[in-house]
Formats: C-alpha cells, structure tokens, sequence
C-alpha cells in the first residue's frame, strides 16, 4: 500500500495536483469509460480487475513453458558441450592421455599464456583412438575403455576435457583489446606458431583445435633436477673431496685450459698465415677453412687447407664473361648476315654454278634456291 501510495504522489505532482485530486480526477475518467461502455462504476473496475488477472496468469505460463523447453539453439549446444568438474583426473582419462602423447598426432607448437604448448587436431585424435593400434593397447592396459564406433570414440574423448588434460583453444591475437600494435615491418612473427586461448564451450568437432595441459611422466625432469642439484653440491662441498680426486680435478682443468689456449693460438696462427698469403700468393691460403663454419666438430678440420673463395669477383666475372658471349654472338650473327648478303649479290651477277661448286659450296645452293 505504502508503494501504491507513493506512485499516487509522484503522478500527482507530475500533474501539478494533490493526491486527493489526482484521485478524483482518475476517479472522474474511470467513470467516463464505463459510461461509454454502457456500464456501471463498479462493473467496469471488476472487469478491469479481471482483465489484469488473465495477463497476469498468461506471463506465468509463458515463463514456465520456456524454462521447461528451451530453444532449439541452446539444446544443440548443450548437446555438443562438455561439463568441466575441476578435481582429481579419472584414471581413465590419465591412461588415454598417456596412449595419446605417444601417438603422432602431427601436433605443432603453440603459445598459450605465454608458454609453449603442444597443439593437435580432434580428427587424428579420434582416427587414433579408433585405430587397430588402440585395441591392442586397451588388451595390455585395461584402464583404457572400449570403442566400438564414432560415437563412443567422441564419449571416450571427452574425457580429456573432463579430467582437464586437453582443453579446446582458438587462434587469438595477442594485441587484441588494445588500440595499438606493432608494424608490419617491425613485426616478426614465427611460421606456424599460433597464439591460441582457451575455449569456455569444449565442444568436439573434427575440425576444431585442442591443447595439451598434460606433459606426460615427470620422471625425467625429477632425474635432471636431482643430478643439477647433486652436481651443485658437489661443486660446493670441494674442499672436502680426497686429495687424489682434488689433483685429478686440477690436472683436468689445466688440460682444458690448455686446449682453449691451443684454439686460440691456431685461430691466430690461421690469421697471419691468410694474411701472409693473400699477398704472396693471391687469392690467399687458410689453415682449416670450415674451422668457424656452421658444420659438425670433425667436419670443423675438415679440409687441412684450402684456399680463399672469391665469391664476389667470380659473380663479376661470370657476367663480364656473360656480356663478352653476347658480344661474340652478336658479331658473328653481323658477319654471318653480311656473308649471306654478299653471297645474295654475287649470285645475281655470277653464272650459275657447275656441279661440283654446289658440292663444295651448299650454302650458296640454299641462296640461290632463295
């Protein structure tokens, strides 16, 4: 009522009225109406009352079929869509994911929050699972489940998504939602690498893209840290090693140290010999050409020696060789069609000749023939 009321004084000071006017005057165009419509004050209200019940009644019911039946949309997508239950991963799903990373599943590097990640199409992921390989898989390891057809291949993969191994990415851009971004100049982006973002609908479609949040066994990144910290310690604790390991350790050191003093001296040596050559004898001699050359250790000293690769004169020369060829063709062509010309001449004025001139000579033959 206090609402009702407070409604009645705002539509009244709107009017420029009191409550009791605003009342009376509402009162006075009820009346009107109901005259109009050929009944009284009070069967007018009634069925004005009624009237704003049956509305009332109708949006009930509409609210209520459309939470019972939801649109055709919103079902489709509830039908592809995947429940994720953060909590432990399903044993199921772990001996699947286990079976999987060791497939190839031609999956590519992708970024993800800023860390490299392991990306593969559902398409292969299905193809593997309903491949002879799986079964022979699932005879071993009983934890893997049964897959009879298409379907319980795409039931026996969501269980990835479900236990959060693999989780549905798209291609994003990394300047997205911000008004600035690098110039296509300044920018240097690595072919085929993606940066991607994590889906909120994990629908499976063969065509649609997963991450991997699954690493495998951690076994060997356990094995490395406890030899670095092995090895550290080691480092640390030197002073009490046994004196023999401590001199073996110093013979060592001095025998690398000597090594790295040998390279540098050949590096220099390799140096001055190039440069005593160069002008000695041209084009210049190199002791170890490939030694700082992007090959093997052993392909390093390989050859002993070779000799110094003119690559900017041989260009120069090949196309100085070039234009002199072009030069040489195109005089002989000038010669050959003055030859031809002089032949055509003195074939107009001379007799014709004998038989043994057009043996010695056919290329007057063909003029004449002309």
């Amino acid at each position: 009522m206090a609402a009702m009321q407070q409604q009645l004084a705002l539509e009244a000071q709107k009017r420029g009225m009191t409550p009791q006017q605003f009342q009376q005057w509402q009162r006075q165009q009820i009346e009107n109406d109901a005259k109009k419509a050929g009944m009284t004050f009070e069967q007018y209200v009634n069925k004005l009352k009624q009237q704003a019940y049956e509305q009332h009644l109708s949006q009930q019911q509409q609210q209520q079929q459309q939470q019972q039946s939801p649109p055709p949309q919103a079902q489709g997508q509830t039908s592809q869509q995947v429940p994720i239950t953060p909590g432990a991963p399903d044993p199921k799903a772990l001996a699947l994911a286990k079976w999987l990373r060791g497939q190839d599943l031609k999956s590519r590097t992708c970024i993800l929050n800023g860390q490299r990640k392991d990306m593969f199409r559902v398409k292969r992921a299905l193809r593997a699972i309903q491949s002879p390989a799986y079964n022979k898989a699932r005879s071993k390891n009983p934890l893997l489940p049964a897959v009879t057809n298409a379907a319980t291949a795409s039931e026996t993969f969501k269980l990835l998504p479900l236990s959060l191994l693999a989780l549905r990415v798209s291609k994003s851009d990394p300047h997205e939602g911000h008004n600035h971004g690098p110039s296509p100049k300044a920018q240097k982006r690595v072919k085929g690498l993606w940066n991607v973002k994590i889906e909120q609908q994990q629908d499976i479609s063969d065509d649609l893209h997963y991450v991997w949040l699954y690493d495998g066994p951690q076994w060997k990144t356990k094995l490395y840290a406890a030899g670095a910290l092995v090895l550290i310690m080691a480092v640390v604790m030197f002073p009490l090693w046994p004196m023999t390991l401590r001199v073996g350790v110093w013979y060592l050191s001095m025998g690398m140290l000597g090594l790295i003093g040998l390279f540098f001296a050949m590096a220099i040596f390799r140096a001055i010999l190039f440069g005593v050559t160069y002008f000695a004898v041209p084009p210049g001699l190199w002791l170890y050409p490939n030694l700082f050359e992007d090959v093997g250790f052993f392909d390093s000293f390989r050859p002993l020696w070779g000799w110094q690769e003119e690559k900017k004169k041989k260009g120069k020369k090949n196309k100085e060789g070039a234009a002199t060829t072009d030069s040489k063709k195109s005089s002989k062509t000038a010669e050959k069609a003055k030859t031809t010309g002089s032949a055509a001449k003195a074939t107009t004025t001379a007799p014709a000749p004998s038989l043994k001139d057009r043996d010695l000579k056919p290329r007057i033959e063909e003029v004449e023939d002309d």
